[in-house]
């Protein structure tokens, strides 16, 4: 059997791997990275970190850009943000801004796709929404990034960031936001 170029052998493996920790740590402490109530920076990079929560929503599909944007710090000139819903039941995508009615139509499409009160469902025990609530919740997905390009974010023309809530009685959702740049 032909052995890897790169390792001779798992202790060479072991080796590399407690190189490099090293490496990271030093490099750590060389660039003097200090984490410093939910801000982690050195010279180039600085990540922030925000927990907010929005406004109680009704089931639907929710355009919440705004509602984001008042809550983040100033954003850098280049960089990332990323969203992360602490919720089962509610997700998050990015869709177009300008029509309504692709909330609508967004609404009808998971409703038709996932439907309450099916007689195979065995978790049923918070309401014949919350499974359903599950299942769309990953379909769409928790998280969403977006680049932040000249201290905006760079979102296309027609998008917006949207709460898709599955739930009919839902709390106000948090919200983790991570900006990196």
């Amino acid at each position: 059997m032909e052995q890897s170029k790169n390792f001779r052998s798992f202790a060479d493996k072991r080796w590399l791997k407690e190189d490099t920790r090293n490496l990271w740590h030093g490099f750590l402490r060389e660039e003097r990275n200090v984490w410093k109530g939910g801000k982690i920076s050195n010279k180039n990079t600085m990540i922030q970190q925000v927990e907010f929560t929005l406004k109680e929503k009704k089931r639907g599909c929710h355009l919440i850009t705004d509602e984001v944007l008042y809550h983040l710090p100033k954003l850098p000139q280049v960089g990332l943000l990323h969203l992360f819903i602490k919720h089962t039941s509610a997700g998050l995508t990015i869709n177009e801004n300008a029509d309504p009615d692709v909330q609508t139509d967004l609404n009808t499409i998971f409703d038709q796709l996932v439907r309450e009160r099916e007689p195979y469902y065995i978790h049923t025990c918070e309401g014949a929404d919350d499974m359903p609530a599950h299942a769309k919740s990953t379909i769409v997905g928790v998280s969403v990034t977006i680049p932040i390009t000249n201290g905006r974010l760079n979102l296309g023309t027609w998008q917006g960031i949207y709460l898709c809530e599955f739930r009919n009685r839902a709390v106000g959702r948090k919200i983790v936001a991570t900006i990196t740049g």
